[in-house]
C-alpha cells in the first residue's frame, strides 16, 4: 500500500514535531503516572480512572502513530517554490466576496496542518481546490453544500 504524502509547510513540520515530542517525552509520562496511581486505588475492574487514563494513553499512542507516519511521508513546501503571480500551497490570498463585497485571506495548506479557524484552508478543500494554479483577478466560483461562492482573487502573496 502506497502511502498518501503529505504536504507541509516548515511551520506546520514544526508544529507537528513539537506536538510528537510533547506526547512522548510528556504526555507518556503523565499518563503513565495515572495509571499507576489508578491501580494504587485497587481493584481496577470498577476504577474509572484507570478506564480513563487507559483510553488516554490508547489515544496517546495512536496519536503518536499518526504523527510519525505523516513525518516519514513529509513533503516540505520550501517558500521559495511559493510565487505571487500564481496561488500554490504556501501562498497567501486575498479574496473579495462577489456576493457580500467582504474581503478575506487564506493561507494555501496541506490538509495536515489546514485550520479554519487560522484562515488556513486545506489544498483539498473546495475552496483550495479552486484556487491553485489561479491568478491575481481571475474570479473563480466554488460548488460547496450550501450553494455556489464567487470570490474574486485580489492578491497573492508568500
Amino acid at each position: 500500500m502506497v502511502e498518501k504524502e503529505v504536504i507541509l509547510t516548515l511551520d506546520g513540520l514544526k508544529k507537528l514535531e513539537h506536538e510528537l515530542e510533547q506526547l512522548k517525552t510528556v504526555k507518556r509520562r503523565e499518563v503513565a503516572e495515572r495509571i499507576k496511581q489508578a491501580i494504587e486505588f485497587g481493584d481496577i475492574s470498577e476504577n474509572s480512572e484507570y478506564e480513563d487514563a487507559k483510553n488516554e494513553q490508547a489515544f496517546i499512542e495512536g496519536r503518536i502513530l499518526t504523527l510519525e507516519k505523516m513525518l516519514r511521508n513529509a513533503r516540505v513546501i520550501d517558500e521559495g517554490d511559493v510565487h505571487t503571480d500564481v496561488v500554490s500551497i504556501g501562498s497567501t490570498v486575498l479574496l473579495k466576496d462577489l456576493e457580500f463585497g467582504d474581503e478575506i485571506a487564506y493561507t494555501i495548506v496541506g490538509s495536515a496542518e489546514a485550520d479554519p479557524s487560522a484562515n488556513k484552508i486545506s489544498n483539498e478543500s473546495p475552496v483550495g481546490k479552486a484556487l491553485l494554479g489561479q491568478k491575481t483577478g481571475e474570479i473563480i466560483e466554488v460548488n460547496v453544500p450550501a450553494g455556489t461562492l464567487k470570490y474574486q482573487i485580489m492578491g497573492i502573496s508568500k
